[in-house]
């Protein structure tokens, strides 16, 4: 029998999207692949591959952690997979839980959580509940294009403000400034701090990297506006990728404390799972002169491996490299007078929601 091999996605069906390859999901226990059937003259060859969303009723809205990495034990995430289609996105392989792909399915298959809101309701108005900061978008961008018409993140905001529950937003998105009406008023009681991720303030290599997101001079207006609001800004340069935007560090460390931010924050490039077979596609295709560079100072990085997953080192990375990193950083943030200090937010305003039905306080 005559066998056919399997047909990547053609670079018009993919344009506009991050990753260059779709490969199967690690825990797939199928193999599909598209094969030629030989009718060159085929409708549907070339169509760009289109965005889907799908809703997704979920059962808890609030994710708990303890890792010692992290600033936040609690967070929120309204979408699964993310349109930004950040070739690097650490959280890629979480869409292998759904038998999905890492690769072009986690930019064009989504999931959205309608009833996100409703259940942060009932989430933090149980006796038990202590209020702690809660952390939006450190899985996928809650600002990510979808939201445009779902909404879901600014309900979120909305409940948590009416229970003057602390929060921070993380976002590639200048979406954020729809939502000034909302954050202004909780940042003048410390309730909100607001992360902006800047990997490169040059378009092209921000339109690689990361190519629905908005564009670098859009960021820096998001920056601008929002501390000029009086709302706290986190300058993230996550991640420094070897070879391709740690010349930059200064300049955006530089050029966003001029726009307004406060402190800064920065974490080396990490390749989990299906992320590391990406990562070196995109690079083949995209920087072919020095791919073989980028991958020899990541796993310099990482023991000699393409990824880490220890705490204390999974974030910083460790050598000589990792450590002129880590000491330009502190340099350019004394030389800047950024605050070491980048979440300090209030808890004691926290009101639990009151639902209809429920017995008033008679003092």
């Amino acid at each position: 029998m005559e066998s056919f091999a399997p047909l990547p996605p053609t670079e018009k069906q993919r344009r506009g999207r991050g990753a260059t390859i779709n490969p199967m999901g690690r825990f797939d226990t199928q193999d599909r692949f598209l094969v030629s059937d030989e009718w060159e003259s085929s409708d549907h060859e070339g169509e760009k591959i289109q965005t889907t969303v799908t809703l997704e009723h979920a059962k808890s809205i609030i994710t708990k952690n303890n890792s010692p990495d992290l600033p936040f034990d609690q967070s929120i995430n309204p979408y699964r997979g993310c349109e930004h289609g950040c070739i690097y996105c650490f959280a890629r392989p979480t869409h292998s839980y759904f038998n999905l792909s890492a690769g072009l399915d986690f930019e064009t298959k989504l999931f959205a959580k309608p009833n996100a809101a409703e259940l942060l309701v009932k989430e933090i108005r149980k006796k038990n509940y202590i209020c702690k900061p809660i952390a939006l978008g450190t899985n996928t961008d809650p600002y990510q294009p979808i939201e445009k018409q779902r909404k879901i993140t600014r309900s979120i905001l909305k409940t948590l403000s009416a229970a003057q529950h602390p929060f921070t937003i993380t976002t590639k998105s200048d979406l954020v400034l729809r939502d000034l009406d909302i954050l202004v008023p909780l940042a003048k009681k410390n309730l909100v701090s607001v992360g902006i991720s800047v990997t490169s303030l040059d378009h092209k290599l921000s339109r690689l990297m990361e190519p629905r997101a908005s564009t670098p001079n859009n960021r820096l207006n998001a920056i601008t506006k929002l501390s000029q609001a009086g709302i706290p800004v986190v300058t993230q340069i996550a991640p420094v990728i070897p070879a391709i935007n740690d010349t930059e560090l200064e300049k955006i460390m530089q050029t966003t404390r001029d726009c307004g931010a406060k402190s800064a924050i920065y974490l080396m490039v990490r390749l989990p799972h299906e992320v590391s077979e990406l990562f070196k596609a995109w690079l083949a295709e995209h920087f072919p002169d020095r791919a073989e560079k980028v991958m020899k100072l990541v796993r310099s990085i990482r023991d000699g491996k393409e990824n880490d997953p220890n705490f204390g080192s999974r974030m910083r990375g460790q050598g000589p490299y990792a450590d002129m990193i880590e000491r330009r950083f502190v340099l350019a943030s004394k030389k800047l007078g950024f605050s070491k200090r980048k979440y300090n937010l209030a808890t004691h305003h926290f009101k639990a929601p009151i639902v209809s039905g429920d017995q008033l306080d008679l003092f």
